[in-house]
């Protein structure tokens, strides 16, 4: 195979169209020092407050990290965690060429309150309502607009109800037209619609749910006859099941292998999963073998892991890590 120096330096020549629900992560850090008297309740005392992007936002940004140039398409709301999102995109150097403004939205907003390095509690402000047809409408234009200017399209869906049956058909088709892959990081909703994509990526909690069928990831037998019913069920060439402390699972271009998770201190898993599609993405547009997909997938996904709340992956870090244990 070619270095990983290599495979690095062909990132900066991609550019990915990420198509699905933005957020804001945003977070309190305090410490906890009593009780309430009112209620038995730990008082945070507020240390800071944090925002950042989240969702396919930080598929953008992992993206970004990783030297391509990404293009997300997205809707977003003109209330204020709306203003803060175009904001926070417009610091990281991030195209809003392909943001749709919804008047009936409001901008999705996680807000995790950490104490001790724990998070105590998450408050979520969001709708999950199916995007109108005006707005999938105006959505397939940016995507039409530039779909062809990329080399390889992200469906990072979150069950917000940005991405809807007929928007993926429709990407689908325009994306297959021009020979572009398509890889998927999907949720229960619309979990079936993903058909003809390249590379679909669940977790087992989103292979249960969406395959409504039992899976035991300890099991390489089950683990394949799940894999092999989802590919006959939804015709995609490729699957890539993560599967958390039980490694990665790949199905793609005639390879079928199972690789075990980096054994690492856990601190935070959220976004993980953000990392993994971005990696797998610019490893599938550069047609890299199935087995360096995982690999170099799996091993992102374990390395944001080390830190608390959501961050993109550090290149150098991955890079570094990838030619050590080559």
């Amino acid at each position: 195979m070619q270095s990983w120096a290599d495979v690095f330096g062909r990132f900066s020549k991609l550019r990915v169209l990420i198509i699905g629900d933005v957020m804001i992560d945003a977070y309190i850090w305090g410490v906890v020092e009593r009780i309430s008297p009112e209620a038995p309740v730990p008082v945070i005392h507020v240390t800071r407050r944090d925002w950042r992007l989240g969702g396919a936002a930080n598929v953008a940004l992992n993206v970004l990290s990783l030297g391509a140039t990404p293009v997300l398409c997205a809707l977003a709301a003109p209330d204020e965690n709306g203003k803060r999102l175009m904001q926070l995109l417009k610091e990281k150097n991030l195209s809003q060429e392909g943001i749709v403004m919804s008047s009936i939205r409001p901008t999705t907003v996680k807000e995790r309150v950490i104490a001790a390095h724990q998070h105590v509690v998450r408050i979520d402000d969001e709708s999950d309502q199916v995007a109108t047809a005006a707005e999938s409408k105006d959505l397939l234009a940016r995507v039409t607009q530039l779909i062809g200017q990329c080399d390889v399209v992200i469906f990072e869906d979150y069950d917000k109800g940005v991405i809807t049956p007929e928007l993926i058909a429709s990407t689908v088709q325009l994306a297959n037209a021009r020979n572009i892959p398509v890889v998927v990081d999907p949720k229960k909703r619309n979990f079936l619609h993903y058909k003809g994509v390249t590379l679909f990526k669940p977790n087992v909690k989103e292979m249960r749910e969406g395959l409504k069928i039992d899976l035991d990831p300890r099991d390489l037998g089950s683990i394949r006859s799940a894999v092999q019913q989802l590919k006959h069920r939804m015709d995609v060439e490729g699957v890539m099941l993560t599967m958390s402390e039980h490694g990665v699972y790949i199905d793609h271009d005639g390879v079928e292998q199972l690789l075990p998770a980096h054994k690492r201190e856990i601190a935070d898993v959220s976004g993980a999963g953000d990392t993994v599609v971005s990696i797998a993405a610019l490893c599938v547009a550069l047609k890299l073998p199935a087995k360096e997909v995982a690999y170099l997938s799996n091993l992102g996904g374990g390395l944001v892991c080390q830190h608390v709340g959501v961050v993109p992956i550090d290149r150098k870090e991955l890079l570094d890590e990838a030619m050590a244990a080559s």
